[in-house]
């Protein structure tokens, strides 16, 4: 599902473009003028550039590639304005779920399949050390990723207090935390985040939730995998919202 695309010119036009880039491939120990471009123009977009034999680079392209190469997202990028607009056009209020550092490409499909499920109105992801919309997300997402609005921000933690500022509450997943999810309140603009698979939550995406809380387990597994938590979760607040709605919607009601 990928595209990969090679040569300088080409690469130098996708990155000018709005298409969305999963890495970009160098030839390594070649300084050439245009490879210095290519290279700061995908700093400037925040693109990861990895730099590579020559061998590589003819394996992934066949030759002819000029010491330039780059892996097109399966799926297009969107932004977070994009996202809370669609939020807005629906009349209803926002619903973000935020991987922080996520890994694995088959939790991110499982995630996108619940979420659209959910009606999740879009999934922020960070630039840098996260999973990208590729063929195996694409996949195991069973075709959600081309439903659900995902945008890449290069600083969560900024991106955090900006929607916080919105009014949105930011409500990270961590085992052990103090709050019961069946107890903490999950209605109105939230951001749900979910960790990293080993890690969980970096220091400053959890400093920057309004709560953490916890799933609760009887079993001898003290936590689950990240697709299975976030589904719990996002189904919970599926829950909160549909009831919380129903109760509007019979208090607006004429006596």
């Amino acid at each position: 599902m990928d595209d990969i695309i090679y040569g300088r010119n080409a690469v130098i036009e996708l990155l000018k473009s709005p298409r969305g880039i999963n890495k970009i491939f160098l030839a390594e120990g070649n300084r050439d003028g245009t490879l210095q471009k290519i290279f700061a123009l995908a700093k400037d977009a925040g693109v990861i550039v990895e730099f590579v034999k020559h061998d590589k680079l003819d394996r992934l392209c066949g030759g002819r590639h000029q010491g330039a190469a780059a892996y097109v997202a399966a799926a297009e990028y969107s932004t977070v304005e994009e996202i809370l607009s669609l939020a807005e056009s629906r009349d209803q209020p926002p619903f973000l779920l935020l991987l922080d550092e996520l890994e694995d490409p088959q939790n991110f499909g499982a995630l996108l399949r619940t979420a659209e499920a959910v009606g999740v109105h879009g999934v922020i992801i960070p630039k840098r050390r996260s999973v990208r919309l590729n063929a195996t997300v694409f996949k195991t997402s069973a075709g959600a990723a081309k439903f659900v609005k995902v945008a890449q921000v290069t600083n969560v933690a900024q991106t955090l207090k900006q929607l916080r500022g919105l009014g949105l509450k930011v409500v990270g997943s961590a085992p052990g935390a103090a709050i019961d999810l069946r107890a903490a309140d999950l209605t109105g603009g939230i951001v749900l985040v979910v960790g990293n698979e080993g890690h969980g939550m970096r220091r400053l995406t959890r400093e920057n939730c309004d709560a953490l809380v916890n799933i609760p387990m009887v079993g001898q597994i003290n936590s689950l995998n990240a697709s299975a938590a976030g589904a719990v979760l996002m189904y919970e607040i599926f829950y909160q919202r549909r009831r919380n709605h129903h109760d509007q919607a019979e208090t607006a009601l004429p006596g």
